[in-house]
């Protein structure tokens, strides 16, 4: 960073679109080498915490409060390393649990417009190691004259108008937290809520790890819109508390009250239906013919405007795991290499590739989810971080 003065220093960054989310993209060689110092740095540039984020970068949702810190990878499986930053924007948290795969599409993009991976004629292809799940994940990017192509007719749900699509491969996703596919051993769990009752979930771990339920579980129909969530204080307790709980058995926490604030991020709360006829958000009807199954998804303790990545990558994961929350309610006869989900903002697709594991062949190997995505570099400067 570059001194203004004994309170002030500019931090040269980048705001970058990627997939449903928008993020501030940083070179870990303009922040400081002690890493303890990140957690100020962010949280004054994302103006946290503040409902508003009025006084830094951040756009007032969790999908606009989100960094990504890229360097050079020392590698040979890698041509950049990523950290992902997740910013609260209304608690003095930046967590580091789990990555994102809305911004990691940007990863590539930004890779090389700054000269961290040669642009090829046509596409290129940028290998990135999330430090986050300790993960690859494999993207292709359209480019011309040394170029980034963003232009395109490639739309997905949740952003408006087209770009270029960015092909993301994440390879052998499974096992983030170092405890496998199903972390817990089984494809079903039953928790026992305070004030609520059982409820069957699976907890998955692929790409991220998420926590499935039944929307029926919980009183919901899976076609709910944002709004319906958030504006229900006890529905969104209730779906804490069923997180809080995932997390406690996931070993991530002691005390599941305690789990907005100490594991913000990861497990991600998901509730599935199955396809049904439903209205997105701005209003668009989606018939269940077109879908395979309804998702709804939980971010930073409030209903995700579409549905994240990785979430999406999870999800396809544990269609394929016999028995899973997400397996009972998947149409009958959906092809795993094009998985349809029907989520707030619109569909998302998304695919597969797995094996029998002849070792456990109730659990399958996945050996890589994929998915679209677009991204648009909307700028680049120095923001000023004042101490």
């Amino acid at each position: 960073m570059e001194q203004v003065h004994e309170r002030a220093m500019k931090l040269p960054v980048t705001i970058i679109r990627g997939g449903t989310s928008k993020g501030v993209y940083i070179l870990e060689e303009d922040l400081p080498k002690d890493k303890n110092e990140w957690d100020a740095i962010l949280l004054r540039l994302m103006g946290s915490p503040d409902k508003k984020q009025i006084d830094g970068l951040g756009g007032s949702q969790s999908v606009t409060s989100k960094v990504a810190i890229i360097k050079k990878s020392d590698r040979a499986d890698a041509d950049v390393d990523y950290t992902f930053a997740q910013v609260s924007v209304d608690k003095p948290i930046v967590s580091y649990k789990g990555n994102c795969g809305n911004i990691s599409s940007g990863v590539g993009p930004f890779a090389i417009e700054k000269g961290l991976v040669e642009a090829k004629d046509g596409m290129t292809s940028v290998r990135v190691y999330n430090t986050n799940t300790d993960k690859i994940i494999e993207e292709e990017v359209k480019t011309e004259d040394g170029e980034v192509v963003y232009d395109g007719d490639f739309a997905i749900a949740g952003v408006p108008g087209t770009a270029s699509p960015i092909k993301l491969k994440f390879v052998d996703p499974s096992g983030t937290l170092g405890k496998g596919l199903l972390p817990t051993g089984n494809a079903v769990d039953v928790l026992d809520v305070p004030d609520f009752g059982k409820v069957e979930v699976s907890i998955v771990d692929a790409a991220n790890p998420l926590v499935f339920v039944k929307a029926q579980s919980l009183g919901l129909n899976g076609g709910e819109t944002p709004d319906d969530i958030n504006g229900d204080a006890e529905k969104l307790d209730l779906l804490e508390k069923v997180r809080g709980l995932a997390a406690v058995k996931l070993g991530l926490i002691d005390d599941y009250t305690k789990s907005a604030w100490e594991t913000p991020g990861i497990p991600k709360m998901t509730f599935v239906s199955e396809a049904n006829d439903y209205t997105t958000a701005d209003g668009k009807e989606i018939k269940k013919e077109n879908i395979d199954l309804l998702s709804r998804m939980m971010s930073m303790q409030k209903a995700h405007p579409s549905y994240a990545m990785t979430g999406a990558m999870c999800t396809a994961a544990a269609a394929v795991i016999e028995g899973s929350v997400v397996n009972q309610v998947l149409s009958e006869g959906t092809d795993t290499q094009y998985i349809r989900i029907g989520h707030a903002s619109g569909i998302l697709e998304c695919g597969v590739d797995y094996a029998e594991d002849t070792e456990n062949p109730k659990v399958p190997k996945i050996d890589d989810t994929f998915g679209f995505r677009t991204a648009n570099m909307i700028m680049e400067g120095k923001a000023v971080i004042r101490t």
